[in-house]
């Protein structure tokens, strides 16, 4: 499978780096002038962008955009993270794109969709989360916490966009032509947010955040400090779990049995916080990692890597010096391969264009010209 990516920022790199994961050949059009980068690095010490192929374009010059549609021509799928009718206006919209190449899958990502009366407004993955419930769900009563740009630039986003590229890619099979996969991150975040809007309907959830079941509300599904100032997190929602958790901290073990009742939950709570304050952060993931009551170390995003579960699952790879995940599902057949260190900006621009055709002298004129780079 080869995808053509045009660079942007947040999902539609995740989407590709997740395809160039499964095997898939990705070639990243990178712009000649990059433009304002939000948080610019080093490309090794950006994983997103590993495993690809990348070629600088001008594609304000009628030479850069005709190099782009060559590689159109031979793609199975495009990737375009603008604005509604920006790549029409550009010159590589899905009515050009697919009448070079029908069978073409033209994978559409933005905040809010391709229609709609926000569907030309500037925002990033709190606004669109903000529109669905998502946000106003996650943190303490007080106020609204971002969890990262997880829920609608990565989850909502990104996994979508590279479902909905497969998917339609499947279709091909059948009907031989490809479409437009319209991938909007309010509808990703919202699709992730399902289960509790029937919650919501059914009134067994509240719209009160640290009121429910899964949002810190009650004292078995938490988080709590451990001797140290470091915490650990509590996941033991069923009846069997929650007994045994009990019975480690050497609690009163009458509190099982009364564990979904919603008045014993404050002293409930507290015993469990002053419980962990009796010991390290250490002490307890020795104690309680890999026993049956739903305790779990918080780690830091620098000591993910670093578990034995992690080391034993080979979940980290090192590449070019920058520890990142490996590509996930794993596959029982077919494994995984190593990724490929990201490269920068324009690295691979002559190799792209002679496996597309162009030929020493036309590579060189496209070069004098500003078109490549």
């Amino acid at each position: 499978m080869r995808v053509v990516e045009v660079a942007g920022l947040g999902p539609g790199p995740m989407a590709a780096m997740m395809l160039a994961g499964m095997g898939a050949e990705v070639i990243r059009v990178d712009r000649v002038d990059p433009g304002e980068q939000l948080m610019p690095v080093e490309p090794r010490h950006d994983p997103t962008l590993r495993g690809r192929l990348r070629i600088a374009l001008d594609l304000k010059q009628a030479e850069g955009i005709e190099v782009l549609l060559a590689l159109v021509a031979g793609a199975d799928a495009f990737m375009e993270g603008f604005r509604p009718g920006v790549a029409e206006r550009l010159g590589f919209g899905p009515d050009v794109c697919l009448a070079r190449n029908k069978r073409l899958v033209f994978g559409r990502m933005t905040g809010y969709g391709q229609h709609g009366p926000l569907s030309g407004v500037a925002g990033h993955d709190i606004n669109y989360i903000a529109q669905t419930g998502a946000l106003h769900a996650i943190g303490l009563a007080g106020a609204p916490v971002p969890p990262l740009n997880l829920v609608g630039d990565y989850g909502g986003g990104a996994m979508l966009l590279a479902f909905g590229t497969v998917c339609a890619r499947l279709e091909r099979e059948r009907s031989g032509l490809g479409q437009v996969v319209d991938a909007a991150m309010v509808d990703g975040a919202a699709l992730l947010m399902t289960p509790f809007y029937g919650l919501v309907q059914a009134g067994t959830w509240s719209d009160r955040r640290g009121a429910n079941l899964l949002d810190g509300g009650c004292p078995f599904y938490g988080v709590y400090a451990t001797r140290d100032g470091r915490h650990v997190a509590v996941g033991a929602l069923e009846a069997k779990f929650f007994a045994e958790l009990v019975a480690r901290l050497g609690l009163d073990p009458t509190l099982p049995s009364r564990q979904y009742d919603r008045a014993a939950w404050p002293a409930m709570r507290e015993a469990l916080a002053l419980a962990f304050l009796g010991r390290d952060f250490g002490a307890w993931c020795e104690e309680l990692e890999g026993r049956d009551c739903c305790v779990s170390g918080v780690r830091t995003i620098a000591e993910a890597a670093e578990t034995g579960h992690a080391r034993a699952r080979r979940a980290f790879e090192t590449v070019d010096g920058v520890a990142a995940p490996m590509p996930a599902p794993r596959f029982g057949r077919s494994g995984e391969g190593r990724p490929r260190a990201a490269v920068a900006a324009g690295s691979d621009t002559d190799l792209v264009l002679e496996r597309a055709g162009y030929s020493p002298g036309q590579i060189e004129g496209l070069r004098a010209r500003g078109a490549v780079a």
